[in-house]
Formats: C-alpha cells, sequence, structure tokens
C-alpha cells in the first residue's frame, strides 16, 4: 500500500489549501471495512499531531479543535482519494501534513499502519 500526498505550498495568511491523498496498491486489509484516512501535522520542533480524520465507508468526520471550523475532510471512495480542505489558514498551521490510513477515524498515531510522505504547508503572515 501507498500513500502520495500532494498540495501543500506556500500561502497567505487568511488563504485556503486543498490537501489530497492518493492509495494505491492492494486495499487496507488490516482493518477489514473497518478503516479510515487521517491528517496528521508536525511543525518544526513539535511532535507530530492529529489534524482530522473520516471512515472511509460511512464518512464520519472528526476534527482536531485547532482546524474545527476552518477544515473539511472528505474522501472519494472510487479514485481512493481523501481530500483535507483547510481555509482561513494561519500561520500556526505551517507543518509537514501527513496522510495516513488506519482505524476507523482514530486520533491516535499509534492506530494508522500506512503514511505518505508528507507534503510541507507554509503559511505566511
Amino acid at each position: 500500500v501507498q500513500l502520495q500526498a500532494s498540495g501543500g505550498g506556500l500561502v497567505q495568511a487568511g488563504g485556503s489549501l486543498r490537501l489530497s491523498c492518493t492509495a494505491s496498491g492492494r486495499t487496507f486489509d488490516n482493518y477489514g471495512n473497518n478503516y479510515g484516512m487521517g491528517w496528521f501535522r508536525q511543525a518544526p520542533e513539535k511532535g507530530r499531531e492529529f489534524v482530522a480524520a473520516i471512515t472511509w465507508k460511512g464518512g464520519v468526520d472528526k476534527y482536531a479543535d485547532s482546524v474545527k471550523g476552518r477544515a473539511t475532510i472528505s474522501r472519494d471512495t472510487a479514485k481512493n482519494t481523501g481530500y483535507l480542505q483547510m481555509n482561513s489558514l494561519r500561520p500556526e498551521d505551517s507543518a509537514v501534513y501527513y496522510c495516513a490510513v488506519g482505524l476507523l477515524n482514530a486520533e491516535h498515531e499509534n492506530l494508522y499502519a500506512y503514511w505518505g510522505q508528507g507534503t510541507l504547508v507554509t503559511v505566511s503572515s
């Protein structure tokens, strides 16, 4: 299984970005039907933190408080692609964003077995 994240870049504060993550290879057999896609981020000198997640079958989403109301996670099951739309971006949103596939819409990174390579988001003030 491979996850390819894209869509990062440099944006001014208040702007928007849409991150994409496409899965290829075998289906996520580890989880049967109970898998989902999550987005995490890691800023310099900080640990990786949960941003948002969505169950793949039912589309049930979950967000970190820091992005609630500014982020929307979605998925296109036909394309095996997940998305993270980020609006009203702030300098503190600057980080490497990682997509991952794991158990349902879990918040804990330990519940994700498959990870993408990360895409850098830089928000200028």
